[in-house]
C-alpha cells in the first residue's frame, strides 16, 4: 500500500489518492487504543505542533492537540487572529515563518480559501489544512470515512447523503471527492441556494461517479446508508436576510428515521438541524466521530512529522 506521507504536506483531499486514505484509516486502527489512553506513545517525544488557527475552532483544534499528545509531543498557537501579531498588522507570511522557527509541524485554519497552500510554498516543516474558507477541510474527510469503515467495514457501494449547507460547506467539498474515490452513489439535499457547487458536480459527471440533486429529504430517508448532516453556516453569509430564509430547512428527528438502517453523521457543531432525541439512539454515529479525530489525526502527524 502507498504511504500518504511521501508528501510533505496535507493542503487538499484532491492530492490523495484511494490508497492513501486507505492507509491512514489502517494506521488509525492501530493507534485507537493510544487514542483512549488504554495505551502510551512517546513516538513524537520532544516535537513541537503549531497551531495557526485564525477562525474559531473547538473539535479541530482540541483533537489535533490531543492527538499530538498522546504521541508525546507538546503543542504551542493561537486560536484567533486576535490573540496573535496579525492583529498589529503583522503579515500571514512573517507569522508563519516566525512559527516555522519554532515547530516541527504547522496546523492552519483561515477563513480564506487558499492560505494553507501559499503557507506550505514559505516554509520547510509539514503544514496541514485544519479548513480554509469554503474550499477544504481534507483531515475531516479522513475521519468521516474512518467513521464510515468503522461502521460498515466497507466504503465500497454504500449510499451516502450530503445534507445542508453544500455551497460553503467544506466538509462536505472534501467528503464529496472522497467518497467519489469509491463505488459509492451520493445524494446531494439542499436548497436551490445552497446547491453543491458546479466545479465539484463537473469533477464528479467527468469521472463518471453516481449522484443525485435533491430538495426533499423525505425522497432519500429510505434509499440511503449514511446521512451526512451539515449546519447552515450563518458566518458565510453575507446577507442576514438570506440567512434566515434558509435556516432550519432540514431537521432529522427521530420520527423521520425510526425504523430506518442507516446512521446520522454530523462534522459538528450542531445547531438545530439534528433533534436530540436522536442522541441516545443507535443512529447516532456524531459523537463518535468527534472521537475518531484523534486516532486520524494521530496517524497523520505520527507519520508526517519527522
Amino acid at each position: 500500500m502507498i504511504n500518504i506521507f511521501n508528501f510533505n504536506d496535507i493542503i487538499s483531499i484532491k492530492d490523495l489518492k484511494r490508497e492513501d486514505i486507505d492507509f491512514i484509516i489502517d494506521e488509525a486502527l492501530k493507534l485507537e487504543k493510544i487514542a483512549a489512553s488504554e495505551e502510551k506513545s512517546d513516538i513524537l517525544d520532544g516535537k513541537i505542533l503549531g497551531m495557526m488557527f485564525f477562525e474559531p475552532s473547538t473539535r479541530t483544534k482540541l483533537s489535533f492537540e490531543t492527538a499530538m499528545k498522546r504521541l508525546g509531543g507538546e503543542c504551542i498557537g493561537f486560536e484567533n487572529s486576535i490573540t496573535s501579531s496579525v492583529s498589529k498588522g503583522e503579515s500571514i507570511a512573517d507569522t508563519a515563518k516566525m512559527f516555522e522557527a519554532y515547530c516541527d509541524g504547522l496546523v492552519i485554519r483561515h477563513e480564506m480559501e487558499g492560505v494553507s497552500k501559499f503557507i506550505s510554498d514559505i516554509v520547510n516543516v509539514p503544514v496541514i489544512n485544519a479548513g480554509d474558507g469554503a474550499s477544504q477541510h481534507p483531515t475531516q474527510t479522513l475521519l468521516d470515512l474512518y467513521t464510515i469503515k468503522k461502521e460498515f467495514k466497507d466504503i465500497n457501494n454504500l449510499k451516502i447523503a450530503l445534507i445542508g449547507d453544500l455551497k460553503y460547506g467544506r466538509t462536505v467539498h472534501s467528503l464529496a471527492y472522497a467518497l467519489g474515490l469509491y463505488n459509492t452513489e451520493m445524494y446531494f439535499v439542499s436548497p436551490k441556494e445552497l446547491q453543491m457547487p458546479d466545479e465539484i458536480l463537473h469533477d464528479l459527471e467527468k469521472n463518471k461517479i453516481k449522484f443525485h440533486k435533491k430538495e426533499d429529504l423525505k425522497e432519500i430517508v429510505d434509499k440511503v446508508d449514511v446521512l451526512y448532516v451539515t449546519r447552515i453556516q450563518k458566518e458565510r453569509f453575507g446577507d442576514e436576510e438570506e440567512y434566515q430564509k434558509i435556516k432550519g430547512a432540514y431537521k432529522i428527528d427521530k420520527n423521520l428515521i425510526e425504523g430506518k438502517d442507516l446512521i446520522v453523521m454530523h462534522p459538528l457543531p450542531r445547531i438545530d438541524e439534528i433533534d436530540a432525541d436522536i442522541d441516545n439512539t443507535k443512529y447516532n454515529k456524531y459523537f463518535e466521530q468527534a472521537f475518531n479525530a484523534v486516532p486520524v489525526r494521530m496517524a497523520i502527524l505520527k507519520n508526517l512529522i519527522k
